[in-house]
């Protein structure tokens, strides 16, 4: 038991000292900047669970049609030959829309074993234990931590083929060069054959994608302003909220969704034994939500060493799931 907690501790101690070196290096950039994959802790977690539930926020609901109504052909698109197969899904969260595919697979008796990757190991322990209830035939391996590394983890653990599910759009957290690097990184973790299906947020009327990032209730701010909260905690920082405000963009030609901090005065922050600067209307960039055509979808895919076997676009036609394979 004291190995275990030493190793837990370890674990913790890594956490914590990579997520002050992302704030630190962020803050002392210039323009600054924050990561979003921090802004999922249990808290984050809960309000990102109330915007999904938001009248505006389409994405969501787009995406849960795909998984809800057409879920025969995700799964046709993705088990071709009914060959067995790991099923691993990047940045899980609560798997509410890829619990629609997990039932299916499980009720045609097909040979899988899900893995979940994500970043937070509470909505991990969520997760396992509502899947456990819910599918209990489901063979579940949940992997905690950073995409690739838990993808050559994955790779150790089974020589199975290996479908990836990126959902949520989360492709969009990256601008196009990032995105690109991404999808290139990715190819070059999964073996000839192996498939990728990605959510993307279609470009469209602007007044309907600027309302799903800026909403009146002020719940995407508090999503946003909530990290400064967690780096007071984790970090022993003194941010005042009060003195930070929400602002979102969105251009429709790039496509660029972007949210930021606004330092409503000049000021001083300390994060541990380090100050960190603003100027009045200074700027942290927190998120781009970045939209997409249906030739950028298309380029990208071929620019990283995709080949595209497929495609299934929700009933707006707002979002499309994109199924790759390694070329």
């Amino acid at each position: 038991m004291n190995v275990q907690l030493n190793q837990d501790s370890q674990v913790e101690n890594f956490h914590t000292d990579s997520f002050r070196f992302d704030v630190l290096e962020g803050l002392k950039s210039h323009p600054k900047k924050l990561s979003s994959k921090y802004f999922y802790d249990k808290t984050g977690d809960h309000l990102f669970q109330r915007i999904m539930a938001m009248p505006d926020y389409y994405l969501t609901k787009c995406e849960l049609d795909i998984f809800k109504n057409k879920t025969a052909d995700l799964a046709r698109l993705i088990t071709p030959d009914n060959e067995p197969f790991d099923l691993i899904e990047l940045g899980a969260g609560d798997a509410m829309k890829s619990t629609f595919l997990l039932k299916y697979l499980v009720e045609k008796g097909i040979d899988f074993t899900y893995m979940p990757i994500d970043i937070s190991g509470n909505i991990l322990s969520i997760l396992h234990e509502k899947l456990s209830n819910e599918l209990p035939n489901l063979k579940i391996t949940k992997l905690e931590g950073e995409y690739f590394e838990m993808l050559q983890k994955a790779a150790t653990l089974s020589s199975r083929r290996k479908v990836i599910l990126f959902l949520g759009s989360n492709i969009g957290n990256m601008s196009l060069e990032e995105a690109e690097s991404f999808c290139r990184a990715l190819n070059q973790n999964l073996a000839s054959d192996d498939v990728v299906l990605i959510g993307f947020d279609m470009k469209k009327n602007p007044h309907t994608i600027l309302n799903a990032y800026n909403d009146k209730e002020g719940i995407t701010a508090a999503f946003n302003l909530n990290l400064l909260t967690r780096i007071n905690t984790e970090l022993d920082a003194n941010f005042n909220l009060q003195q930070f405000q929400h602002y979102q963009t969105y251009d429709p030609v790039s496509g660029a969704c972007k949210s930021f901090l606004v330092s409503l005065t000049e000021q001083n922050i300390n994060i541990g034994n380090d100050c960190i600067s603003f100027k009045e209307n200074e700027l942290i960039d927190m998120e781009i939500s970045q939209k997409f055509s249906e030739e950028k979808i298309k380029e990208l895919g071929e620019k990283s060493g995709f080949r595209m076997i497929g495609e299934i676009k929700d009933s707006k036609k707002w979002f499309v799931d994109t199924v790759w394979q390694v070329k």
